[in-house]
């Protein structure tokens, strides 16, 4: 079976009908996922310890006789950093020191505390704190994510938050010698939690353990706000604890959209096209191109690259159930629909991106130029790759240092500023019948 994904072309009469089929994506969580979930948090909330042990025994297969066991410590973090390779003991250092330094500049430009005062001599302003304590959700399992450990845990240092506490499955494939189950512990997870500076950390996922964050319990400590993916449990438990903590996003499959004017090698394309491809069959890439000969040129360089890519048949799905091709009549009218689809990751594949990006309003990410692969924003270009996606980039940023801080406004009035805002105050709450807003201000004003 080859990838065919959905060829369209802008000029086609059902452009607009096919291009709504192909984008279309239900979030809706099953009912059953939902009342399992319900029961979940209700039990962990009840219980506390005792329902996570039992939870993890039975979804992840790993007995523990006690919550300790289900901790890592500071020493294990260390112990699986120090027993890596050097080299990829290296790439992590580098990789934190980029995100840390973009993080960095990010708090400078927008995560400060600011005050002015008016002519009548009032102070006004914003008071930026950090969260006191946050939980960072790292999937575990199907595959191990070094890279979202430093995405989530380094911004929230850079703000300034007091404690991370870090949640990991580890399902067990493993059993030790008196039959005991053991999880799998992924030695990059652990180190990045080591270079990130994670407070505490806990082999446990899934819906439990965001009810565990969210809740407290006599181990895990609750914290303030979850960052980080999950699959539909973890989601459907992130919506439901929303408001007794914070959350970041409700993440759905991966995207990628590349903005092509025919100037990349269509190898290049095609491999970033697999590069989200393969993380999901319900990922998303689209390529939007005005140049026909150069989409058949990425088709060709997608039939030969294919089957070299391990990943082929997770790659092959996603193509062909959510993939597309689609010719547009200018790069101008590829801008407008890729506003349209506000996509997770954007990238501008033309030998003069600053020409086009102006253009582009929504999206998570966007790369400019050839040379900037999404794979390089992943790991370790420096933003981060928590992104919007679904279109909630119409709407909604990456996550940065902002997520893990707060924002309380600051007022300071003046006696001749009470003056004037008295008079008005008390105008607009007598409007409103609220007398004794007008009289607190009144009780001001000079005779």
């Amino acid at each position: 079976m080859q990838a065919r994904p959905l060829r369209l072309s802008t000029a086609q009469a059902d452009f607009e009908t096919l291009f709504q089929q192909r984008l279309h994506w239900s979030a809706d969580t099953d009912a059953a996922i939902e009342q399992r979930v319900a029961d979940i948090l209700a039990d962990v909330k009840a219980r506390g310890d005792a329902a996570i042990l039992e939870y993890t025994e039975r979804f992840d297969g790993l007995k523990a006789a006690h919550m300790a066991a289900l901790e890592l410590t500071q020493a294990e973090l260390k112990a699986a950093f120090d027993g890596l390779p050097p080299v990829q003991q290296q790439a992590l250092q580098d990789a934190a020191a980029r995100v840390r330094s973009y993080h960095e500049a990010q708090k400078k430009a927008s995560g400060e505390s600011w005050t002015y005062r008016d002519a009548d001599g009032t102070l006004l302003g914003q008071k930026v704190t950090p969260l006191d304590r946050v939980g960072i959700y790292v999937p575990g399992g199907k595959a191990a994510y070094p890279s979202s450990v430093l995405m989530n845990a380094i911004p929230a240092h850079v703000a300034g938050v007091g404690e991370i506490i870090m949640v990991v499955p580890t399902p067990a494939k493993d059993r030790n010698a008196a039959g005991a189950a053991l999880g799998e512990k992924n030695p990059l997870v652990l180190a990045a939690a080591y270079v990130a500076g994670v407070t505490r950390a806990f082999t446990i996922g899934g819906a439990q353990a965001v009810a565990a964050l969210a809740y407290g319990t006599a181990t895990v400590p609750a914290v303030d706000k979850i960052t980080g993916p999950g699959n539909a449990y973890v989601a459907a438990a992130k919506r439901r604890v929303f408001g007794t903590v914070g959350i970041d996003m409700i993440a759905g499959p991966s995207e990628i959209l590349v903005l092509a004017d025919g100037s990349t090698p269509p190898d290049w394309v095609a491999m970033d096209l697999f590069s989200q491809a393969e993380h999901d069959e319900l990922a998303q890439s689209i390529l939007l191109c005005p140049d026909a000969a150069y989409i058949d040129a990425v088709q060709a360089s997608i039939d030969k690259l294919l089957p070299e890519m391990p990943r082929k048949d997770i790659i092959l799905a996603s193509l062909n159930g959510r993939g597309a091709l689609i010719h547009t009549r200018s790069m101008q009218e590829a801008c407008d629909i890729s506003n349209r689809i506000a996509p997770e990751h954007l990238e501008v594949s033309s030998d003069k991106p600053h020409q086009w990006e102006p253009l582009l309003k929504h999206a998570g990410a966007i790369f400019l130029g050839a040379f900037t692969s999404e794979s390089l924003g992943d790991y370790c270009a420096g933003p981060n790759h928590v992104l919007p996606t679904s279109g909630t980039a119409r709407f909604s940023s990456p996550l940065g240092v902002y997520d893990f801080q707060k924002r309380s406004s600051l007022i300071e009035v003046s006696e001749q500023g009470a003056q004037t805002l008295g008079k008005i105050a008390s105008v607009l709450a007598h409007g409103e019948g609220l007398q004794a807003h007008a009289r607190a201000a009144e009780m001001r004003l000079k005779p």
